[in-house]
């Protein structure tokens, strides 16, 4: 294995290639008792249509989630959730637009859950009874999503944003796509995204890198499968398709979500790079201690749920701020107006160099989550950087870059809203 010492940031990174294409990474921690590994598939919500073998293949909304929740059983009625559980495991699962996780943290019992990790993730056991069985489930969990106000504000905003990217539709999908999802469904997609050559597993704990090569080798297929493409349309430009939405909903007050896009399909360093430089930029603009927040604060038009990220999934990159206010249009009215002044004027040196030093220190203390860790490195492997080279970009940012960041892209025209409002009182 390839072994890259972090002298920074005092951590090293072992990596490889394995002959059946799976990126493997290990994080070595002397010492420690907790051990933390995630099973990762580059395959998500928006992956429904693909090329496998020359062929499009295209399949209904929601089947990464669906195959998400099938994955744990085992033949016999047994679950893999209930065996690592037994076995002194914390274990879970997520599915997002752009890849699927599962995962498990333990301080005993490390090699045998890493195994039943690998095996009931790369063994599918679906019948037509159990598919059936769980269409009511996530039914169920599908409708309990159409009343969250959250998910609401959201979903609204991308669609507001992307014209035909399959990121603006639900993980989970509706009600009437899963009803088209078969066991054959299932095994179908299967066998094309959870090839080894199509994953990424990390380890961190008191390992040994060698061995935990040696239990993946001997635990997976050795066969090297072709690497399925997504086909997410053609791209998007940077307007958004309309500007503004709003919709009545029980809320006690009206959440929004102002959003733009940055360019799609971006990898390596310069994807890296870019969601660095938006994300510090962010910091400056609109963070908790920025003149803007502030402000708005003490005018009552924001509170401290107010929020940002950048969202980076299925090739797509989103710069999201909102959260409550009353006046949700006033706040995107003085938000174009603090991008604006930064495109002009750019940053004062001493106000950057703090916001750097706060990201790079809110970066150091992520590591002391081996969850956050191990999830940003399979989630790099995909998108063709590794997550550790963050720190060394970071440090590289100069308050220019931060400038010509918010000239090139937080344009007013780029900006979309979406606006969740109470229901009005019934006369």
């Amino acid at each position: 294995m390839t072994r890259i010492e972090y002298k920074e940031i005092g951590e090293t990174l072992y990596s490889a290639q394995l002959p059946n294409g799976l990126e493997l990474r290990v994080i070595p921690k002397k010492d420690f008792s907790t051990f933390y590994a995630v099973f990762a598939t580059n395959y998500g919500g928006a992956c429904r249509r693909f090329q496998v073998d020359g062929e499009d293949r295209d399949t209904p909304a929601g089947v990464a989630h669906y195959l998400e929740h099938k994955m744990f059983d085992l033949p016999g009625g047994d679950s893999a959730l209930n065996i690592l559980s037994a076995n002194g495991a914390d274990p879970n699962a997520f599915t997002s637009s752009g890849i699927t996780c599962y995962y498990f943290q333990c301080t005993e019992g490390f090699e045998e859950n890493l195994r039943m990790l690998l095996h009931f993730v790369s063994t599918p056991y679906f019948t037509d009874e159990t598919v059936a069985k769980e269409q009511g489930i996530i039914s169920q969990e599908i409708r309990m999503g159409e009343d969250n106000p959250g998910l609401a504000v959201y979903y609204h905003l991308l669609k507001l944003l992307y014209a035909h990217h399959p990121i603006r539709d639900r993980v989970a999908g509706t009600v009437e796509s899963i009803r088209e999802i078969t066991a054959q469904t299932l095994y179908d997609c299967h066998r094309v995204f959870y090839a080894p050559s199509n994953m990424a597993l990390c380890v961190e704990g008191d390992v040994d890198p060698d061995e935990i090569a040696r239990i993946v080798t001997e635990a997976l297929p050795p066969e090297r499968a072709p690497i399925p493409k997504a086909d997410f349309g053609e791209r998007e430009g940077l307007l958004p398709v309309q500007a503004f939405q709003s919709e009545e909903m029980e809320v006690s007050a009206p959440q929004f979500l102002i959003g733009l896009k940055l360019p799609e399909g971006l990898r390596g360093e310069e994807a890296l790079r870019l969601r660095l430089t938006a994300t510090l930029t962010m910091r400056m603009l609109c963070g908790s201690s920025s003149p803007f927040f502030t402000r708005l604060y003490a005018e009552g038009l924001l509170n401290t749920d107010f929020d940002y990220e950048v969202d980076a999934a299925a090739d797509t990159l989103t710069v999201i701020v909102g959260g409550e206010s009353r006046e949700p249009e006033t706040v995107l009215a003085r938000f174009r107006d603090a991008c604006a002044r930064a495109a002009a004027e750019g940053f004062e040196a001493s106000y950057f160099e703090r916001a750097k030093r706060a990201s790079l220190g809110a970066r150091l203390r992520g590591l002391e989550d081996f969850d956050n860790v191990c999830v940003s490195l399979v989630s790099g492997v995909f998108d063709g950087f590794c997550a550790l080279d963050a720190f060394r970009l970071l440090a590289e940012l100069e308050a220019g870059d931060c400038r010509r960041f918010a000239e090139e892209y937080l344009r007013p025209e780029r900006m979309a809203l979406s606006v969740i409002t109470p229901k009005k009182a019934q006369v």
